[in-house]
């Protein structure tokens, strides 16, 4: 350890320890009063989602509608690094931008996520017609995992960007960000508490995110291999993925750059399965249908909060309030890490190309998953041939929904191997980005190469593992840490809205000191 304390500028160990600590904390009172802690918890998610649900949803489109703004308004040339070029071609940049920061929960999510709305009724407050299931069920995966979805990312990515190549600022942290706005406060001790409650929100956002699609996995391999599904299991895939992102962090943004392109490969071969292998007049017209659906109704989708709750079958969660609100909470609560990986890769590009590029590169990407995935499954339920939504009304577990619907498929063992290598490569190209981020946060500077000390990212890559490994034997625990990512994006979404108020004031800075040359 003797080494990193030599590396530029040093670690801050505050930053480094006292959220570990923190977490930990919180793990042993979660654990050993279970009943006390999930009601406060609860109470805390019932506030935030149902009193002012409503600041999270029109966060959701301001982001989006500002993040266009300056991507096509003047500000849209400024170049992010002097008149270098971009260091990674367009592929390579928009495959990154893509598998390092939506990890193995895009793959399990859009094999699935339509068969919770499929029995829903939004926008209904009586039970919907075939045709109507089939659209919605359809239209609203593309709606949250769609623009709004990357706007959390994107917008905050080009204010890091701008941060780290125009005003070449050493320090990587969102307290940094803040600068603009909250002047000498940000070397103080509201800094700090801005940088303790980002590593705390990533840290609980992480262990949500590896419960998510761990099960799937875990039971996939069982079906193939004939091991018995146990939590032996899943620790010993936990523990893969982290070998394979540990691995990674010996070569760097080089080795994330190829893992994801080997992501990416794997992620297209599955879709050539699905796709060639299942309905393909049907896919491709479901999903036409779906994104029609979102460019008609985004606004309202954007906005709508149900306040009768009309589409709620206890008339005290409605359909926003359970899905829509939930999303953006946990979209904002991942926002910590990743647009700073997307800041850094992106130096060399205007901030026009690296707004309007990774909205591209992403949501595209994301579609085509949703779309080719998702429908199949849907294919299914309306033929009667799997009634996956129907599976999960009656308590089953997702992951055996999802690999029901595999077996229909003409290659179904090959088909899992291909998801279980793909989920690995997400899961691990993620990760490996993640832990590039909050090494850097944990430096006062950063390096001269660029990228923090390997002992310090390997150090990372542990913890990360660690926590979800710690906490799988208690299901409820590991519920309410699901939640408490949820309670953590309230701070996060107000920090945010700090920086881009901040950006904004930097960019009409930055055109008065650069006028245009006539």
């Amino acid at each position: 350890m003797k080494k990193l304390k030599s590396t530029p500028g040093g670690i801050d160990w505050g930053i480094t320890v006292f959220p570990l600590i923190a977490i930990a904390a919180l793990a042993v009172l979660l654990l050993a009063f279970p009943e006390n802690a999930g009601a406060v918890i609860g109470s805390m998610r019932s506030f935030l989602v149902n009193d002012i649900g409503f600041s999270y949803m029109l966060f959701g489109l301001a982001v989006v509608l500002i993040s266009l703004y300056i991507a096509l308004s003047k500000y849209g040339n400024i170049k992010l690094g002097g008149g270098e070029k971009p260091k990674h071609s367009t592929l390579s940049w928009g495959a990154m931008i893509f598998t390092s920061t939506m990890a193995a929960d895009i793959l399990y999510w859009a094999l699935i996520e339509w068969a919770y709305y499929y029995n829903e009724r939004p926008f209904a407050a009586e039970s919907l017609t075939l045709a109507q299931k089939q659209d919605w069920a359809s239209t609203y995966p593309l709606f949250h995992w769609g623009p709004t979805a990357w706007g959390f990312y994107i917008l905050p990515a080009a204010a890091y960007a701008y941060l780290l190549h125009v005003k070449k600022n050493p320090v990587q942290r969102m307290s940094e960000a803040c600068r603009p706005v909250l002047g000498k406060w940000v070397d103080r001790w509201p800094g700090k508490f801005v940088d303790i409650i980002a590593i705390v929100g990533l840290l609980a956002g992480t262990a949500t995110t590896f419960s998510l699609a761990t099960p799937l996995l875990s039971q996939a391999l069982s079906e193939i291999t004939g091991l018995p599904q146990s939590n032996v299991l899943t620790i010993g895939i936990l523990v893969l993925i982290a070998a394979v992102f540990t691995l990674a962090v010996l070569f760097g943004i080089k080795g994330i750059s190829k893992l994801a392109n080997i992501c990416v490969v794997l992620f297209l071969c599955l879709v050539a399965i699905f796709f060639f292998g299942g309905p393909m007049q049907y896919i491709i017209e479901s999903g036409v249908t779906g994104l029609g659906g979102v460019a008609q109704n985004f606004f309202s989708m954007s906005t709508w909060m149900d306040p009768l709750r009309l589409s709620s079958a206890d008339g005290v969660n409605g359909f926003p309030q359970t899905w829509t609100i939930f999303y953006w909470a946990y979209w904002i609560s991942w926002s910590v890490a990743t647009p700073f990986f997307i800041a850094q890769i992106s130096e060399g590009r205007t901030i026009r190309q690296t707004i309007l590029g990774s909205y591209i590169s992403g949501v595209s990407a994301t579609f085509l998953a949703f779309i080719v995935f998702g429908n199949y499954g849907l294919f299914q339920q309306v033929t009667g041939k799997v009634d996956a939504a129907g599976m999960l009304a009656a308590g089953e577990a997702p992951a055996t929904a999802i690999l029901s619907i595999f077996e229909t498929l003409p290659i179904p063992k090959i088909a899992m191997v291909v998801l279980i290598l793909a989920m690995v490569a997400f899961y691990a190209s993620t990760f490996d980005a993640i832990t590039v981020v909050i090494s850097d946060y944990c430096l006062k500077n950063r390096t001269p190469e660029g990228e923090p000390p390997r002992k310090l990212r390997i150090f990372w890559s542990l913890v990360f593992i660690i926590l979800p490994v710690a906490l799988l034997f208690s299901e409820s625990t590991l519920s309410m840490l699901q939640t408490l990512a949820i309670c953590a994006a309230l701070p996060i979404m107000i920090i945010t809205g700090i920086i881009i108020a901040g950006f904004i004031r930097q960019l009409r800075r930055h055109k008065e000191e650069n006028p245009p040359e006539k």
